[in-house]
């Protein structure tokens, strides 16, 4: 079984600017950027048009054999997949729109109607045929941009006409010039062309924040509708935290805290008639006591490790891993220090995940590994060698995890078939 709470990278956190606009007036070097860019898929658009075409009647064409028609409709959807995502990427280096980078699709279960449902998804995803929509247009533009500089270049030569036609006629994308009027239409057919390149690029920016980039209010309210769901997930973590408190010093602490009581008081009624019964009756309530002192260490520590803010979560996940009742290999490489929460959302995780294979998996040995990415994630892996079947319960560990972790605008995907292994993600917002 695959659960994926999805991250949503395409809103900034509460508090920051929605995103960086495209700038009100172009600079000339983001002008002459595009001016490029357009030319070159001027050339290269037909071509990718041309693979998708083919793509798409060879899949059609060679349905009725349906394994073969079948893998090349998937290559068309995730062919389309690529081009967006290249398009996506380029608008975002030639504007600095600060646009996510699209993503695949993943199976919500690995069964093969979840990975058909995985290909339609992807197949309507929305961003991407926005990318793809914005790049037919760029193609158009491109055809047009390069027939601009062509007659650029042929206005250039037009004005100095009289140096090699001295004939008194010179050709001028297929009309005649008379000589003498050849500078004159060179020059302005030279500035009316660069202005219409001028424009060009102007207009493809527009167009790129009217179809790619997305409208302030749209950002608004996805960020206020994300927003809404990292508060219900907070207030939910805390709701879970606050019952695994109580359920502890219930079932552990305040029992054994009673043991002691009536201990003490059976060995006071015993001092003076039993000295050595009373002796061993309060050894044995220093005993449960030093226990209990024990278990609520153990409590404390569930709710937040100290080790993790003097010393980072490197050094509190091996102290927890050398904690663990099955062996775990620990693979930690982090160049310094993310923000208190996302540490602590990590841990939380890590932590959970350990004590739920060590109670239900029946596994032998779990496997810890932890990485900063370069988009400036945390992201963790916990993978056990049990049984599997693992599931998201109200209330249980993995509901805390999934909370806690979407509370701090995270990610969690667990992959837990019948089985086994389990291996749960999670993936925070270093900043966050």
């Amino acid at each position: 079984m695959t659960t994926q709470v999805p991250p949503s990278p395409a809103v900034p956190a509460p508090g920051a600017p929605a995103r960086r606009r495209l700038p009100a007036h172009s600079s000339p070097l983001r002008l002459a950027g595009a001016l490029a860019q357009l030319a070159a898929l001027g050339v290269v658009g037909p071509i990718l048009a041309g693979a998708i075409g083919l793509l798409l009647g060879l899949g059609v064409g060679l349905l009725p054999v349906l394994a073969i028609g079948v893998v090349f409709l998937l290559g068309l959807v995730y062919l389309l997949f690529a081009i967006g995502w290249l398009e996506t990427a380029r608008i975002d280096g030639l504007y600095d729109a600060g646009l996510p980078a699209l993503r695949p699709r993943r199976m919500s279960r690995r069964t093969f109607g979840g990975f058909l449902a995985m290909v339609w998804h992807q197949f309507i995803d929305a961003p991407m045929w926005r990318a793809i929509a914005n790049l037919a247009i760029a193609t158009i533009l491109g055809w047009i941009t390069l027939w601009l500089f062509q007659t650029l270049v042929s206005s250039v030569a037009l004005a100095f006409a009289p140096l090699y036609a001295p004939d008194g006629v010179a050709g001028f994308l297929g009309f005649d010039v008379i000589t003498g009027w050849a500078p004159l239409v060179g020059i302005l057919t030279f500035l009316a062309s660069a202005a219409a390149l001028v424009g060009i690029a102007l207009l493809h920016g527009v167009l790129a924040r009217v179809i790619v980039i997305p409208t302030r209010e749209a950002q608004l309210v996805e960020q206020a509708r994300v927003s809404d769901v990292q508060r219900a997930g907070a207030i939910r973590a805390s709701e879970v935290e606050r019952t695994r408190i109580e359920r502890d010093l219930h079932d552990g602490v305040q029992p054994r805290l009673v043991s002691v009581g009536m201990t003490l008081g059976l060995a006071q009624q015993k001092l003076e008639e039993d000295p050595d019964g009373a002796r061993a009756l309060i050894e044995e309530a220093h005993t449960s006591t030093k226990a209990a002192i024990t278990e609520l260490r153990q409590l404390a520590r569930g709710i937040h490790a100290s080790v993790l803010d003097d010393r980072g979560l490197d050094a509190a996940l091996s102290a927890l891993a050398g904690r663990s009742h099955i062996p775990v290999r620990l693979d930690v490489r982090l160049n310094g220090r993310c923000s208190r929460d996302a540490e602590a959302a990590v841990y939380f995780a890590i932590a959970e995940s350990l004590t739920n294979a060590a109670k239900h998996s029946r596994a032998s040995e779990c496997r810890v590994t932890v990485r900063v990415r370069d988009d400036g994630t945390l992201w963790a892996r916990v993978e056990d060698n049990g049984l599997g079947g693992a599931r998201v319960l109200p209330g249980g560990g993995l509901d805390g995890i999934s909370n806690r972790v979407l509370a701090a605008r995270g990610a969690v995907r667990l992959d837990s078939p019948l089985g086994g292994p389990t291996a749960l993600e999670v993936s925070v917002p270093c900043a966050s």
